[in-house]
C-alpha cells in the first residue's frame, strides 16, 4: 500500500470510503425482508476491511470482505438504489490508491465489470449499475489522487532532507581525515626511513645511527604539534558562524529560523557547537517543522542554549540521541520536553 504519511490524509480517505457505503446503508434499513439483516452484516465486514486496508494492513482483506458482500447486500434495493453499484464503484476508485503497479488499473476496471455482472443478477441492468460504478470510482480518484501524489512528494522531500543531514556530517567527518592524513602521511614516512636508516647505521656508525634517531624524534614531536593543531582547529569554532550555517540549512529545507544570541568564549562556543549540529540534525529527521528558534543566553554561572521547534509528531522518549549529547557535555546538562507537536531542547554549559 502507498504510504499515507499524515493524519489529515488518512481522514480524508476515511470520509471518503464513508460516503461510499451511504447509498447502500440507506438501501439496507429500507429493506422491509429478512435481507436487511444480512445487508447490514455485509456493511459492517466492508466498514472493518476499509479501516484496516486504510491502516496498512494487507489489501487481501478488502477484497474478501468486498466479494462476500455481493450475496449480503446487492438483494437489498436493487431495483431502487442499484444498492452494490456504489460499492464496486468505491473498490474501483479505492484500487489505485491501495494497490501498485498495473495491479491498481486492472482492478479498478474489474471492479466496474463486477458491477455490470451483480447488477445483470440482481436488477437486469448491468449497464446503470456499471455506469453508476464509474462515476464514483472516478470521482474518488479525482478527489483522493492528488492529494495522495503531494504526500508521496512530501516523504520524498522529508528523505532528501534527511540525506542531506547525514551527507553533511560524512563530509565533515571525511574533511578532518584528510587534513589528520596530509599531515601524517609524510611525516610517518619519513620517521620510518630514519628509524630504518639508524638501524642499518648502528653497528657500524653509531654517531651517525644516534643523528638518525635524534632527527626521527624531531620529526615524531612536530607531527604531534601539528595534529594537535589540527585538532584545536577543528574543536575553535565561532558559535556565531555555525548559528548562522545552521539557520541557512533550516531556512533551505523550508524552516522559518530565528536566531538570538551572545557572544561566548571559545570553549564554550566549541562545546555549544558539537549539541547544535546534532540538534539541527533532529529537526530535518526527527520532525514536520514548519519554524525554530535557537536562543543563546549567558548568565554569571552558565550559558543556556534552548532550541525550540513545532511537528514535534509522536510522544518524545529519550533515547541515545539525547544521551550522546550529555556525554559530549561533561559538566554540562541537556534536557528535552514535548508540549503537544512543540519540542524544545535546553542545554546548559558552566561558564
Amino acid at each position: 500500500m502507498h504510504d499515507l504519511p499524515h493524519t489529515a490524509l488518512r481522514g480524508f480517505l476515511h470520509v471518503l470510503w464513508v460516503s461510499s457505503l451511504a447509498v447502500p446503508l440507506v438501501a439496507v434499513l429500507r429493506e422491509p425482508s429478512l435481507a436487511r439483516w444480512s445487508g447490514v452484516a455485509g456493511l459492517l465486514l466492508l466498514a472493518v476491511a476499509y479501516a484496516v486496508t486504510l491502516r496498512g494492513e494487507h489489501v487481501r482483506w478488502l477484497v474478501a470482505a468486498t466479494l462476500v458482500s455481493i450475496p449480503l447486500v446487492a438483494p437489498a434495493g436493487a431495483d431502487e438504489l442499484a444498492t452494490w453499484a456504489w460499492i464496486g464503484g468505491g473498490a474501483a476508485g479505492f484500487a489505485p490508491l491501495v494497490l501498485t503497479g498495473a495491479w491498481r488499473w486492472l482492478a479498478g476496471i474489474a471492479a466496474v465489470v463486477l458491477s455490470g455482472v451483480v447488477g445483470a443478477f440482481v436488477a437486469k441492468d448491468a449497464q446503470r449499475y456499471q455506469l453508476i460504478a464509474l462515476a464514483v470510482g472516478l470521482t474518488i480518484v479525482a478527489m483522493a489522487g492528488l492529494p495522495t501524489w503531494f504526500a508521496g512528494l512530501l516523504a520524498q522531500a522529508r528523505a532528501g532532507r534527511e540525506a542531506q543531514a547525514e551527507l553533511a556530517v560524512s563530509e565533515e567527518r571525511l574533511r578532518f581525515a584528510r587534513d589528520v592524513h596530509d599531515l601524517l602521511g609524510h611525516r610517518l614516512t619519513v620517521i620510518a626511513l630514519k628509524a630504518e636508516l639508524a638501524g642499518r647505521l648502528a653497528p657500524a656508525d653509531p654517531d651517525r645511527a644516534a643523528a638518525a634517531a635524534f632527527e626521527a624524534q624531531r620529526l615524531a614531536s612536530t607531527a604531534l604539534e601539528e595534529v594537535r593543531d589540527a585538532v584545536h582547529g577543528y574543536r575553535a569554532v565561532n558559535l556565531t558562524s555555525q548559528l548562522e550555517a545552521v539557520s541557512t540549512v533550516l531556512r533551505e529545507a523550508g524552516i522559518r529560523c530565528t536566531v538570538s544570541a551572545v557572544e561566548v568564549g571559545e570553549a564554550t562556543a566549541a562545546r555549544l557547537s558539537l549539541v547544535l549540529r546534532e540538534a539541527c540534525t533532529n529537526v530535518l529527521r526527527h520532525s514536520n517543522a514548519t519554524w525554530c528558534m535557537i536562543d543563546v543566553a549567558e548568565t554569571d554561572e552558565e550559558v543556556r542554549m534552548t532550541v525550540t521547534n513545532d511537528g514535534a509528531g509522536k510522544p518524545f522518549v529519550e533515547g541515545n540521541g539525547i544521551r550522546g549529547m550529555g556525554e559530549r557535555l561533561p559538566g554540562g546538562t541537556v534536557t528535552a520536553e514535548q508540549s503537544d507537536e512543540v519540542f524544545t531542547l535546553q542545554v546548559s554549559v558552566p561558564t
